[in-house]
């Protein structure tokens, strides 16, 4: 037995939406609370809805009693403060796990390469259930920004690059593709992030909208793009080392190197010195 999967999403394991006019909307990031809690990249959250309500991020799994990322609990305090953000998730209909804004400081793209990242979305989901996915739904205007993905990470042929100006709208199976952002504006990049239940009801939201699961990515300059490949793995290493001098195991227990972004569905990791 299997889960219940989109459809749209077995060819490239994104699907890109309309927009969201997102101008019309006031700026409610501003006034929700935010935790330290990092993933790929120098980033804080705001929760929306959490495994019990609590104003915090950790992953589902990670609470008494323990549970996959499903039924998410609405945090009173940020809703109240984000009542349109809140509708804008909830409006698939699909079930919801983890709902939080993420507040991303500018990088490079040596930095995107190096935080590289599959999420662990469907820890102790059922079989015969629907498959977790993700929306990011950007809310400040990005437009020099993207969102890579990467069917593997160490190939930049499998790269595909999406634009994240306001309001962009984009799904993804995050267990499947490694996914982070290149965010080298001037000011913190803002987005909403939610995690569905895949089935009609997310289905039926996605296909009203004028999906569309394939652009073409424009080459970058070779040379721009080796030196930041060399950058990447150079972090990669020397965080290995730093790791493994500590005792600890330099890979997720499967081989994959814990040594780029960390999967946000972790309990957060000491970060190690890379000097």
């Amino acid at each position: 037995m299997d889960y219940t999967r989109l459809q749209i999403l077995e060819d490239t394991g994104y699907v890109i939406v309309d927009s969201y006019g997102q101008a019309a909307d006031p700026q409610e990031w501003h006034d929700i609370e935010f935790v330290d809690w990092k993933s790929s990249g120098d980033t804080r959250f705001a929760p929306l809805a959490s495994a019990y309500g609590d104003m915090e991020c950790n992953g589902f799994w990670n609470h008494t009693p323990p549970k996959t990322d499903k039924d998410g609990v609405w945090v009173p305090k940020n809703v109240a403060a984000a009542p349109i953000l809140t509708r804008r998730a909830q409006e698939p209909g699909a079930n919801i796990g983890r709902c939080r804004v993420i507040e991303l400081q500018p990088n490079t793209y040596a930095d995107a390469i190096y935080n590289l990242h599959r999420d662990d979305n469907n820890r102790l989901n059922p079989e015969g259930t629907g498959w977790i996915v993700r929306a990011f739904f950007n809310l400040t205007d990005n437009p020099d920004s993207v969102m890579i993905l990467r069917e593997d990470k160490d190939d930049p042929s499998t790269e595909t690059r999406i634009p994240l100006p306001a309001g962009a709208q984009v799904v993804l199976d995050t267990q499947r593709l490694y996914h982070s952002v290149w965010h080298p504006g001037a000011e913190p990049r803002y987005c909403l992030i939610t995690s569905y239940e895949s089935g009609p009801e997310l289905e039926s939201w996605i296909l009203a909208r004028k999906p569309v699961n394939r652009i073409v990515t424009p080459p970058l300059d070779q040379a721009f793009a080796e030196a930041a490949y060399a950058t990447a793995q150079e972090r990669r290493d020397a965080r290995a080392r730093a790791l493994a001098a500590k005792g600890a195991d330099p890979t997720f227990g499967d081989g994959t190197l814990r040594a780029g972004g960390m999967d946000e569905y972790e309990a957060p990791v000491e970060i190690l010195s890379e000097a």
